[in-house]
């Protein structure tokens, strides 16, 4: 930031005079000083910091501090250059044209504190909804002193005081500002922006943020899928309930008692894992039909299993008595004819 050339103090007299300018710089940065003259007659020229000790005279450096460098230097300018600015180098400069008498001129250089990133205090998560919050936002190193403004979202808190309080040994300020507020469950989730402009920030501000976590007790409410039900009409009773931290499952009672059918009330906690569902009945009903299909069918095998055995014995023993003269020749005749058995069996079907 540069105001325009000015003259020395010698502005009213006749023949050449020097020309300056102000300059401001932020810490760290390069200063720039340069001292023009219109009309100069040989005359050399001349640059001194505010202690009044000479930087430059013409292109002869006469202090020893590297930072200082040439950067031109003829009989109509002497231009130098001031890198890593401290701000103990803020302070009034003069260039001086040796003519009789002699002719100077003043440039200020203002050296910009930069403000530390700001941090927020005072936050313990979580809070209790109704309890008293103060967040207080620190920054340090500002010169001039920095703003702080309060956001909450995208909304800015107006009316917030700020204190302010300066380091004397560097020139510098350290700004606080404290946030006082009751803490709502609408504040849950809520970011709050602790925001730090400075002109030596260039337009980009310095930003704390904190993310606000309330607790607070929960809310319920019944909604019933009909205002007038008639008799023997379905109805449907939705509860809605919302806290943080997340309320219990719902219990659903009648006149104090349990519920004659449960399974009819249809119950809605916004609360609840996303997809839980009751049981699915029609699905209960079909694996239950198709457990009795089977085990009847096991039924019906095991008859015919046992009837198809008794039915192979009788054919054997038959099969023994058929040509035998008496029982004891039956008897021999059904043993010795056991191989071929297999070729009379008869089968039940």
């Amino acid at each position: 930031m540069m105001n325009q050339f000015q003259t020395g103090d010698s502005i009213g007299s006749q023949g050449q005079f020097p020309l300056t300018q102000n300059v401001t710089v932020v810490e760290g940065g390069t200063a720039n000083l340069t001292c023009r003259v219109d009309q100069n007659d040989n005359t050399s020229l001349q640059w001194s910091n505010p202690a009044q000790q000479t930087l430059y005279f013409d292109d002869k450096k006469a202090l020893r501090d590297n930072r200082i460098e040439l950067v031109r230097a003829s009989w109509h300018e002497l231009s130098i250059s001031v890198s890593d600015v401290s701000l103990s180098d803020e302070g009034q400069y003069t260039c001086s044209l040796f003519t009789m008498p002699v002719k100077t001129s003043k440039a200020f250089l203002t050296v910009l504190g930069v403000p530390e990133k700001p941090q927020i205090s005072g936050f313990t998560s979580p809070v209790m909804e109704g309890e008293r919050m103060q967040l207080t936002c620190k920054t340090s190193g500002s010169k001039p002193a920095a703003d702080i403004r309060w956001f909450k979202n995208d909304k800015e808190i107006k009316d917030v005081k700020y204190l302010k309080e300066e380091d004397a040994n560097r020139r510098t300020f350290t700004v606080s500002s404290t946030l006082d507020f009751r803490a709502d469950r609408s504040d849950d989730g809520v970011v709050v922006s602790c925001r730090v402009d400075h002109e030596s920030l260039n337009s980009t501000p310095q930003i704390a943020r904190q993310v606000l976590e309330i607790h607070y007790t929960p809310s319920v409410k019944i909604i019933s899928s009909s205002s007038w039900p008639e008799e023997g009409q379905s109805i449907v009773l939705t509860c809605e309930s919302k806290g943080k931290p997340l309320p219990e499952p719902v219990l659903w009672t009648k006149d104090g008692g349990e519920l004659p059918d449960p399974e009819r009330m249809v119950v809605n906690d916004p609360n609840a894992l996303a997809g839980q569902t009751g049981p699915d009945h029609a699905l209960i009903g079909g694996i239950v039909a198709v457990v009795v299909f089977v085990t009847l069918c096991s039924i019906i095998l095991l008859g015919r299993y046992l009837a198809r055995h008794k039915g192979t014995y009788l054919t054997n023993e038959a099969k023994g008595a058929e040509d035998a003269p008496d029982a004891d020749t039956a008897i021999i005749n059904a043993e010795g004819s056991q191989v071929n058995a297999e070729e009379k069996k008869e089968y039940f079907i």
